[in-house]
């Protein structure tokens, strides 16, 4: 089922994904990439720009309808001071980290435009960031499908072992069960 969704979407799917959460599809792709499904460098790509376009997308929907989203979304007011503080902080480094901290992927770009970031630095520290996140995600991925296929074939050598194992305690078994019969028939 995996294989099919990333065959039949690959490219397509990494770049929705990353252009919202993505971490998933991203790890996905990563996988996908490592069986010879994809590119890894070609996910990697797609994905730093796709997430870049849609952190920018998100920063622009803050600078230009920071309030009336607040209104309507309140978790965004909660995460506003922690973003604040971020930037406070230290601005560079904060827009870099955001897509890497969990509950901020979508909310640190609005809440990075409301606070008044200049564009160009956003863009800027953006793309850095997705930069970094993107071969990073991917590969986790690509180190998975690794693990994975490591592990499969340790447990065909396990299994095998226990087959050997399991033909040798039931070759017992019958010639015990054979010797209780022979000496039951002798009585």
């Amino acid at each position: 089922m995996v294989e099919d969704f990333v065959r039949h979407y690959g490219y397509a799917a990494v770049a929705l994904g990353a252009l919202a959460e993505g971490e998933t599809v991203l790890l996905l792709a990563g996988y996908g990439a490592h069986r010879g499904w994809l590119e890894w460098p070609w996910v990697v790509l797609v994905a730093a720009l796709a997430a870049t376009l849609g952190d920018q997308f998100f920063f622009f929907l803050g600078r230009w309808f920071g309030p009336q989203l607040v209104q309507r979304f309140s978790g965004l007011e909660n995460n506003l001071p922690r973003v604040q503080r971020l930037l406070h902080r230290g601005a560079p480094w904060a827009i870099v980290s955001v897509r890497f901290l969990y509950g901020l992927r979508i909310a640190g770009p609005v809440l990075i435009g409301m606070a008044g970031v200049a564009p160009w630095r956003f863009v800027l520290y953006n793309a850095i960031g997705a930069a970094l996140w993107a071969p990073l995600v991917t590969g986790l991925g690509w180190f998975f499908g690794a693990g994975v296929a490591e592990l499969a074939s340790r447990l065909q050598w396990a299994e095998e072992i226990l087959l050997a194992i399991a033909i040798v305690v039931l070759l017992i078994v019958w010639r015990l069960w054979k010797r209780r019969q022979r000496a039951s028939s002798n009585l």
